[in-house]
């Protein structure tokens, strides 16, 4: 397998500020609207430069997204900004009314995402965000895996013309995807080719999975790792391509298992390929306060969780 090297923790949504600062100097159509929480979603930076095209809404996620609609019919490309859950299960209906169904150029960044919220607990950490946007047509969805990904998926969506949502979290994170790696939104990211099972990972638990691997690989299994950073449209061609040869899948999300990345392949499979599946993910469960790497052991993504299912998987070829 290709070895990558951590090349220093950092919160993705970090990525996501510095990126927005960048496009806020190249494109004066891009806007920022916060809902109150401008310092933990870094948009801090983007403010202090540009504060006539940043708008802070306050605690009125709902008016954000309706004011972040109405922008696009000027002309701007508007960013908005606050926690996974209020970017998504506060704001379902102004989502799909004023963003989806009349399919506005409107791009809804989402921070503090999943289980690594850590003590914040389950009332914030928003697992079921990425079902929730995918389910509306029109929407992309985007879940990237390190700082570096995160900053360069942030670029690249405001060259794309639709809705998108952009999922990222709090803590600090392995950062392994180089700088200068092109994202292409719908194409899946290959990050080690193996030849016996399939693991397909997103967001934070693609760094697990390439820990897994080298386990793997020690006791003579070859894992094929795929970085799906796009949940929808999803890269049903190289999905389907890696399974061809290997026989059997793994997915792992920090996310539930209904609704996932996992569930988008199982429909895939169903369809077009099928073949044994194992998925490493919340199981129908609402999180709980701790820190992140104790609440991955105990809802199952942790390392060896993977490394688990990938065993598992073998067996039913």
């Amino acid at each position: 397998m290709k070895n990558f090297i951590n090349l220093g923790s950092k919160d993705t949504r970090s990525g996501f500020g510095e990126a927005l600062l960048e496009l806020g100097k190249q494109n004066p159509n891009v806007v920022a609207l916060c809902a109150d929480l401008t310092g933990s979603m870094k948009m801090d930076a983007f403010a202090k430069e540009f504060p006539d095209r940043f708008i802070q809404v306050g605690i009125a996620e709902a008016n954000m997204i309706g004011i972040a609609a109405g922008l696009t019919i000027g002309g701007k490309i508007p960013y908005t900004g606050t926690f996974a859950n209020f970017s998504t299960g506060r704001v379902y209906d102004q989502i799909r009314q004023s963003v989806a169904y009349s399919n506005k150029n409107v791009k809804i960044c989402a921070s503090h995402a999943g289980l690594t919220l850590g003590e914040d607990g389950a009332t914030h950490q928003m697992l079921e965000d990425l079902g929730m946007m995918k389910m509306l047509p029109n929407m992309t969805v985007i879940n990237p895996c390190d700082f570096s990904q995160t900053k360069a998926a942030t670029i690249a969506i405001a060259n794309h013309n639709g809705p998108v949502y952009l999922r990222f979290g709090r803590p600090k994170w392995p950062n392994f995807i180089p700088a200068d790696q092109p994202f292409l939104i719908g194409k899946a990211l290959m990050l080690s080719e193996g030849t016996d099972v399939s693991i397909f990972a997103t967001g934070h638990m693609v760094w697990n999975a390439l820990q897994a691997c080298k386990i793997l690989e020690e006791q003579g299994i070859s894992a094929e790792i795929i970085n799906i950073h796009t949940i929808k449209p999803l890269d049903g061609g190289a999905v389907l391509a890696s399974v061809a040869k290997t026989g059997c899948v793994v997915s792992t999300e920090e996310h539930m298992r209904n609704g996932g990345l996992g569930d988008s392949i199982a429909q895939l499979l169903a369809m077009k390929h099928p073949a044994p599946m194992e998925m490493v993910a919340v199981n129908d469960h609402f999180g709980e306060s701790g820190k992140p790497e104790d609440l991955l052991k105990k809802f199952g993504l942790d390392v060896p969780d993977i490394v688990a299912a990938a065993l598992k998987v073998l067996k039913r070829k």
